[in-house]
């Protein structure tokens, strides 16, 4: 019921345990005084850049786009071009009690015009997934990654740690900026063509796609790369002249744009897109 929904909300992280799970910028853009950050997955969503972005990464005349959770119930009754996961991987940072009416506040966490405060548990990584990213990948790409530790299931989910009931803030389907199922090629250029207070839309694609690189072996999502597979070929192609639509402008701005620079002029105190209103 709606007032036991509040009451959980109110007193949720009365025991510091204020778990907060990040999906999109907060994964490489942390909130302000966490204490712990544990990469990991949610299950039951699905992770989309259908969500207009009229504050951050667009304008109100010309909106971007940005990541926000459909719930899986939901999403199959969607047609979509990607097949869903079965992980939104992302990180879950804990906030100490004193800090998280702050946090909230400063999130802009509340219940308003189709916007949603759940709770799901999150399940941390093994640890083995999360040391040896570098060094599975870099050996053998060809080796099949998966199936091994799976086959042997006894020892894989002894070490998988506990899951920690964590808070999801997202979007409803209901809330004004939410597109529903994009044309991926159509979404591509949209995302590259887009930018806003916070910068370019293609830079937090980019941002993401690298962010749920490093969080885990497993962690990458379909979705995501597929779009920053297609930003950068309509990239490489407007760079030799294929596409014709990029002027002298667009080569000026390659010069010193380099994305380690980008990642700290992003890291603006005033900014917080996790979640669009």
């Amino acid at each position: 019921s709606m007032a036991n929904h509040q009451k959980e909300i109110e007193e949720f992280g009365n025991n510091d345990d204020f778990w907060l799970f990040g999906y999109g910028s907060l994964i490489w853009k942390p909130p302000p005084h966490y204490d712990q950050r544990v990469p990991g997955y949610i299950e039951g969503y699905v992770r989309r850049f259908w969500q207009a972005s009229e504050d951050h990464r667009g304008t109100p005349e010309a909106p971007g786009r940005v990541v926000t959770l459909i719930d899986k119930a939901h999403w199959d009754t969607l047609t979509d071009h990607h097949a869903s996961t079965e992980r939104v991987w992302g990180a879950a940072y804990h906030i100490p009690t004193q800090h998280v009416a702050e946090v909230r506040n400063y999130l802009d966490i509340r219940e308003i015009n189709g916007y949603s405060i759940q709770f799901t548990p999150f399940h941390p990584a093994a640890p083995s997934t999360t040391t040896t990213t570098t060094a599975t990948r870099s050996k053998d790409a060809s080796a099949p990654a998966t199936p091994v530790p799976q086959s042997d299931s006894n020892t894989h989910s002894s070490q998988s740690p506990p899951s920690i009931r964590c808070l999801v803030y997202i979007g409803l389907p209901s809330n004004p900026q939410f597109l529903g199922p994009q044309d991926p090629d159509a979404l591509a250029r949209k995302i590259l063509e887009s930018q806003g207070p916070s910068g370019e839309n293609k830079e937090y694609l980019y941002n993401l796609g690298k962010a749920l690189e490093r969080l885990s072996a497993e962690s990458e999502d379909a979705h995501v790369k597929d779009l920053v597979v297609r930003c950068r070929d309509i990239e490489s192609r407007e760079k030799k002249g294929d596409v014709g639509r990029a002027g002298d402008g667009a080569k000026e701005g390659m010069k010193g744009g380099e994305v380690g620079e980008a990642l700290h002029k992003v890291g603006s105190t005033e900014e917080v897109e996790e979640v669009e209103k």
